[in-house]
């Protein structure tokens, strides 16, 4: 017997919160029920085709996805699931208990093992939760008879009399092998789930599972270092009864800190209560303040209101006055009917001044009053972002700063962070990040949680400015905002290419890299062989390389890096119809003529040397970069020459017939001008002597993986 009520929490699946039914194995290491295992994948498919919509989220009412989980759903949605028909088709699974994005295979669930170990467990829990609940015969006539034993090689549970009935002496089934009442039935045999004829009978040591032959021989196992399954249940169960009686061995140490958790526990509650106290007194502060604010406002509106009220009311009782037999003009009708003209000169006098005002009054009317109170408008938009901002400050959480050169913008944007002390103290950062904009007053924020030191962000407009920010959190408690970065976007989508390696590729001077991302061009013996017969001058050429991948419309943009090194690059852009002119009829660009310092200060030979260029290039090299000598070019060689951008990029826009040379870590335009796009459009790269050029790569989300010991 086994203390069973103890453990019944590691028999819980991690999604449904219920006891395991037929558990899973996943490739972590960790279990999940087979039901669930389907009812998150069907999740995951309802997202792709409803776009992740929220009633799809629902779809199973045993299975609540979770917000983070759906937005791990979109990051698989676009971390490249979709693949074509020639590529094989892999699953992937959020794992519940390790948060990660675990790669099922091309066989999905059908190439997980079954965990019969814990099935057992979770069917010995069972009965002693419902010892009084008897396993039925599955064979009886109505009503059934309890059950006495099951058939392991039948899969069903038996009364005595219908045990004798279907495993008769003599036969085969009176060899079956029978156990009491369970409803976990189990093979004998573990057999491959990649090759479910072939048992297993070895251990991976790198994949931590068991496998067949088939495949260790050609399967996914070929080159892994494995086992025998008996010296893997040998060593694993010595290393788990060793482990176990260690912990055993430490029962006493194990108590000593159930209670000083104890402890803790009540003076966690404690210091919580007396921490909500002196919040909610911070908060009664402010409402105190506000409370006055507010009184003090709204009786400034009343007073004003009553003043202005005033003043109208005794301006319509005036106007009134001046009606026919009403006020001033009853009054003075009235003396009009005076004949004694002494009498009539002492009133007349000073009505008639009261006469005239009105009639004055009359003819510029203006009322008394204003009605609109715009001068009372309480302006608390500052106040509301620093409410806003209200938390727990502490002096001991550390304040990130965002790292401008680990940081950078391309086809997404990777916004790197790090903290001064050595130990990441936070639980989570929170970063931010808003779109520049002049005409827009009130600045909106967007928000993001982060549990590493970086995020990358993909919905970022075009050539456009952003300001950064970060704050870590732990708990409910947070660091101040970090210094805010600005950083621009590319001035177009990034066209994504590889170097050609084999359209006029020179592989006797150049050098290409594996993934055909780099290339170098080696000036090795063949330069001093053909320099060995030359007396004055150096007669050489350049070896061009073009893209894999051609531009036909639209505005692109795409970045390199030169070595510090290089000697001589020449960048730009090709037309497909100048190609071949390009590699077949390559100037001689160093001669004595065309030297900087040769003594033609005319410039026609840069003239007639830039007019017979196949391609719009620009010169690189020696850590400068040199702007062409065009008539629009200051005429000074000097002030043509800048310091080298540790970044370059290029903007080719075919819709307006313009390249674009850009510093592209600060998306600074460096130099433009005309080019003809009528045909399609290719990158064009040009070495000499020695010279490296990088493609950079693109901002794309580092898979998760997952460690653990055996």
């Amino acid at each position: 017997k086994i203390a069973i009520k103890g453990i019944e929490r590691e028999l819980i699946c991690p999604a449904c919160k219920e006891l395991f039914t037929h558990p899973l194995i996943l490739p972590c290491q960790h279990n999940i029920c087979h039901k669930c295992v389907k009812e998150i994948l069907f999740a995951f498919e309802d997202s792709f085709a409803d776009g992740g919509s929220e009633s799809s989220n629902q779809s199973s009412p045993r299975i609540r996805i979770t917000a983070s989980s759906m937005d791990r759903i979109d990051r698989i949605n676009r971390s490249g699931i979709k693949r074509n028909s020639l590529t094989p088709r892999s699953t992937l699974f959020p794992c519940p208990s390790c948060q990660r994005d675990i790669d099922l295979g091309e066989r999905g669930i059908n190439g997980l093992f079954r965990n019969f170990t814990l099935e057992t467990i979770v069917e010995r829990y069972r009965q002693a939760a419902r010892a009084a609940i008897a396993i039925m015969c599955d064979f009886c006539k109505p009503p059934p008879q309890e059950s006495t034993k099951s058939c392991m090689d039948c899969s069903a549970s038996y009364c005595n009399e219908c045990f004798k009935i279907h495993h008769p002496w003599g036969t085969v089934k009176a060899q079956h092998e029978y156990v009491g009442p369970t409803t976990n039935f189990r093979p004998k045999i573990l057999m491959c789930p990649e090759h479910e004829m072939e048992r297993v009978n070895m251990y991976c040591e790198i994949c931590r599972r068991p496998v067949c032959h088939l495949c260790k021989l050609g399967g996914g196992h070929a080159n892994h270092r494995v086992t025998t399954m008996s010296t893997a249940y040998k060593t694993l169960k010595e290393k788990l009864s060793k482990d176990i009686e260690y912990l055993i061995s430490k029962e006493s140490q194990v108590k000593a800190h159930i209670t000083q958790l104890d402890l803790l526990l009540k003076e966690t509650e404690c210091n919580s209560e007396r921490a909500k106290q002196e919040a909610s007194q911070s908060f009664e502060k402010l409402y105190c303040v506000l409370e006055e604010k507010k009184s003090a406002a709204l009786r400034a509106i009343e007073t004003s209101k009553n003043i202005r009220l005033e003043k109208l009311q005794t301006q319509v009782e005036e106007y009134q006055g001046l009606l026919e037999n009403n006020g001033l003009v009853g009054y003075a009708q009235e003396v009009l009917k005076e004949t004694d003209p002494s009498c009539f000169v002492q009133t007349a006098k000073q009505l008639h001044v009261r006469i005239q005002k009105a009639t004055e009054s009359l003819k510029s009317f203006r009322p008394a009053a204003e009605t609109t109170f715009e001068d009372f408008v309480v302006d608390t938009a500052k106040q509301e972002d620093i409410l806003g901002d209200l938390s727990f400050h502490s002096s001991g959480l550390e304040i990130p700063e965002i790292n401008e050169e680990q940081s950078r913008m391309y086809n997404k944007a990777l916004i790197s962070w790090e903290c001064s002390g050595k130990t990441d103290s936070a639980d989570i950062y929170v970063l931010e990040y808003h779109k520049l904009n002049k005409e827009e007053e009130s600045v909106t924020w967007q928000k993001t949680e982060v549990c590493g030191r970086s995020k990358v962000l993909s919905d970022l407009d075009d050539d456009s400015s952003y300001a950064f920010r970060v704050r870590a959190y732990k708990g409910s408690v947070c660091s101040p905002w970090s210094r805010e970065v600005i950083m621009r976007t590319p001035p177009a989508p990034v066209f994504s290419f590889l170097f050609d390696d084999k359209c006029g590729y020179n592989n006797e001077h150049l050098q290409l890299n594996p993934r055909r991302t780099s290339v170098e061009s080696r000036a090795g013996f063949p330069l001093l062989l053909g320099s060995e017969r030359l007396q004055v001058g150096c007669f050489t050429t350049l070896d061009y390389i073009i893209g894999d991948t051609g531009i036909a419309k639209g505005k692109h943009f795409w970045a390199f890096n030169v070595e510090a090194y290089s000697y001589l690059v020449k960048v730009g852009v090709v037309p497909s119809s100048k190609i071949q002119k390009l590699f077949h009829n390559t100037p001689d660009v160093i001669s004595p003529r065309y030297e900087q310092d040769s003594g033609h200060d005319s410039g026609s030979e840069d003239t007639f040397f830039d007019s017979s260029q196949p391609c719009t290039l620009v010169t690189l090299g020696m850590k400068k970069f040199f702007i062409p000598a065009t008539p629009a070019a200051p005429k000074d060689p000097a002030s043509r020459i800048l310091p080298l951008p540790s970044c370059l990029g290029v903007c080719l826009d075919c819709d307006r017939g313009r390249v674009g040379f850009y510093d592209a870590g600060r998306m600074k335009c460096l130099y433009e001008c005309e080019v003809d796009c009528s045909g399609l459009m290719y990158p064009a790269f040009a070495l000499m002597g020695g010279a490296a050029v990088h493609l950079e790569e693109a901002v794309a989300a580092k898979d998760r993986e997952y460690h653990g010991d055996i």
